[in-house]
């Protein structure tokens, strides 16, 4: 899991972390231990996509099987994660699926999802992200997944879905 090595990583910007007073020993002031490197490219994009995703109205996130999803109302329309290898995303594509998939990166989903329009990319770390693309699919994705209409119900007229169930009362 070694980094590049280079001496571009240094420079991104990212303050050191403060010194910590110690409880024990006569030493106030020591630097905290470091806890790894600054953050990946993979994972910052990772970190993008969910609050894109989360932006959306009703949008929620989960991990069912131990994965990152972003959900509406409960039906998923993004996986998304990151191993420190690729960047791994899994959106509905209804309107663009075809096109997705003539990229290097991108293949059906598994389980059959592919047949509906589910797309899955595999990007690798060191290479250009490309974010806004993959924010256009989460939008295809959500607007392929929300339920119609997403926005709250106007009152006033009662639809047969909405309209509560009529039938005989018991005295």
């Amino acid at each position: 899991m070694g980094g590049t090595g280079s001496s571009a990583d240094a420079g991104d910007g990212i303050a050191p972390s403060p010194t910590l007073p110690r409880k024990r020993g006569r030493e106030e002031n020591v630097p905290a231990p470091k806890r790894g490197r600054a953050q990946s490219d993979l994972s910052l994009a990772v970190q993008a996509l969910r609050k894109f995703a989360l932006s959306h109205p009703q949008a929620a996130e989960d991990f069912p099987w131990g994965e990152r999803t972003i959900k509406v109302r409960g039906k998923i329309f993004v996986f998304l994660s990151e191993d420190g290898e690729r960047l791994y995303l899994t959106v509905k594509l209804p309107q663009s699926s075809d096109a997705a998939l003539g990229l290097p990166f991108t293949s059906p989903t598994r389980y059959r999802l592919g047949r509906s329009g589910w797309v899955s990319a595999r990007f690798p770390k060191g290479s250009a992200i490309p974010l806004e693309m993959f924010q256009d699919w989460i939008e295809e994705s959500y607007r392929a997944v929300a339920p119609h209409p997403a926005l709250p119900r106007k009152r006033g007229r009662e639809t047969t879905a909405s309209a509560p169930k009529r039938g005989r009362e018991k005295p």
